[in-house]
């Protein structure tokens, strides 16, 4: 499956390829990298932006574009890749069959993941309509990420809702509970340093123990105590089994309109 062809080595590919080099999942001199802003010594080891002819020799190509310019993008490599090179895609919102179309019908798979593949703690949602693309997928998320697939191609709307989008939501939670406890008097600095290390710990918990959230949330809510009370405000009416459905909703709404 190698040489692999990087379109794009913004922020989901450059935490792919930083996630890569701790596994020890390809050598850089596996990687070639197609991006016009990035200096030659970017990537020890990688080829970075060699002349398109040299594209031919990729076997896999991982189009991590900007959804906005991915069909440029495709335009500019199709021709001079080699007949069987499989195409494995991380834009948002844009259908196989659009992308297999721009690349001469190439197989293709879609992932969507997410940027903790630097830390080989990510998340990818998979899908592709062949086993050779699936498992071309699989061979690079799954060193990186726990890997899902789906069967449907229009689940990886919902996919991108859920997983995708969600550590952008829990950065929000953690930013909004410093402000908070700021407010009830702590020092910011010791609210963000509270609120920082607490959901760690608990994010640590959760992917250690085996256990469901709900069992770990009743671990820690002692009836009447101090935390019910702050969950009944939160699980209440207008908390979260109201307004995360609602986020959901816009986000997968937004990455329906970026496929067109």
């Amino acid at each position: 499956m190698t040489p692999i062809l990087l379109l794009g080595a913004g922020r989901m590919g450059g935490a792919l390829v930083e996630g890569w080099r701790r596994a020890q999942a390809f050598a850089a001199a596996d990687l070639i990298i197609r991006d016009p802003n990035l200096p030659a010594d970017a990537f020890p080891g990688a080829t970075v932006n060699p002349p398109i002819e040299a594209l031919v020799v990729a076997r896999t190509v991982l189009l991590a574009v900007k959804p906005q310019i991915w069909r440029q993008a495709a335009a500019e490599v199709a021709p001079h890749l080699a007949a069987d090179a499989v195409i494995v895609s991380i834009a948002a919102g844009v259908r196989a069959a659009d992308i297999a179309e721009a690349f001469g019908g190439r197989a293709v798979a879609r992932v969507m993941p997410t940027t903790a593949v630097a830390i080989g703690q990510g998340a990818a949602s998979i899908h592709a309509d062949t086993a050779e693309a699936r498992a071309r997928a699989h061979a690079l998320f799954a060193p990186v990420a726990t890997a899902v697939d789906l069967d449907d191609e229009d689940l990886l709307h919902a996919a991108t809702a859920v997983s995708g989008s969600a550590p952008a939501y829990l950065y929000a939670f953690i930013e909004a509970l410093e402000a908070a406890g700021a407010a009830q008097g702590l020092d910011p600095a010791a609210s963000a340093q509270l609120a920082r290390a607490t959901i760690v710990g608990a994010a640590a918990l959760l992917g250690q123990g085996g256990e469901e959230p709900a069992e770990l949330r009743r671990q820690v809510t002692s009836p009447g105590g101090t935390t019910a009370a702050a969950l009944a405000v939160l699980m209440g009416a207008g908390g979260f089994g109201e307004l995360l459905p609602r986020a959901l909703d816009a986000a997968a709404a937004r990455s329906r309109e970026l496929g067109g």
